[in-house]
C-alpha cells in the first residue's frame, strides 16, 4: 500500500485538539471534517493540502483526547499518510481503524522538509524522499492491520466480510 505526496512538516506533540478542534465535533458531519483539519495548529492547512499529501511529524503525534474524529479529519482532508517519530497509542489505532495509513519512522522529522515529495509504503516498510533520494525503513504493518487499511477501515472490512 503505497502513497506519494508532498510533505507537510509538523513539530512534536501535535494534539487531537489541534488536529480537529472540539467545536467542530458536534456541529459538523464526519464527511465535512476535512475542511477543518489541523485548524487548531494551522488554519490554512485544509486549503493547502492536496489529495495524497503526507504529514511528517515529530514525537507523540495525536496525543490528547481519544477522539476518532482526528484521523477522520486528516483522511477526509486528503492526507495520504502520516509518518511520525512516534504516535500517541490511541491515535495510532484510530488511524488504522478509519483507514488512514500511518508509519513510525524514528529520525525522519529532521531529515525531510516541507514540500519534499515522499513515497510511503506501509506494506514493505519503505519511505523514500523522492526530492532528496534519501530512504528510510520501518517495521511494516502486520497483515491484519494492512487488511483493515486496504478495506478502507475497520467498519468497511466488517461490512465486506458480511457480504
Amino acid at each position: 500500500m503505497e502513497r506519494t505526496g508532498r510533505v507537510h512538516r509538523l513539530p512534536d506533540d501535535v494534539d487531537t485538539d489541534q488536529i480537529i478542534p472540539g467545536e467542530y465535533l458536534t456541529t459538523v458531519p464526519d464527511e465535512e471534517l476535512g475542511q477543518y483539519a489541523l485548524r487548531g495548529y494551522d488554519p490554512t492547512f485544509a486549503d493547502r493540502v492536496e489529495r495524497g499529501d503526507v504529514i511528517v511529524a515529530g514525537e507523540n503525534f495525536g496525543l490528547g483526547s481519544s477522539r476518532e474524529s482526528a484521523p477522520v479529519a486528516l483522511r477526509n482532508a486528503g492526507v495520504g499518510a502520516v509518518v511520525a517519530e512516534s504516535f500517541a497509542r490511541i491515535f495510532y489505532r484510530n488511524a488504522i481503524n478509519v483507514g488512514l495509513p500511518i508509519a513510525t519512522v524514528p529520525g525522519i522529522a529532521d531529515r525531510v522538509s516541507d514540500g519534499d515529495v515522499l513515497r510511503v509504503d506501509v506494506a514493505t516498510g519503505d519511505v523514500e524522499d523522492v526530492t532528496t533520494g534519501e530512504t528510510f525503513t520501518f517495521d511494516p504493518l502486520p497483515p491484519d492491520l494492512l487488511e483493515i487499511l486496504e478495506a478502507g477501515g475497520l467498519v468497511a472490512l466488517r461490512r465486506r466480510r458480511r457480504g
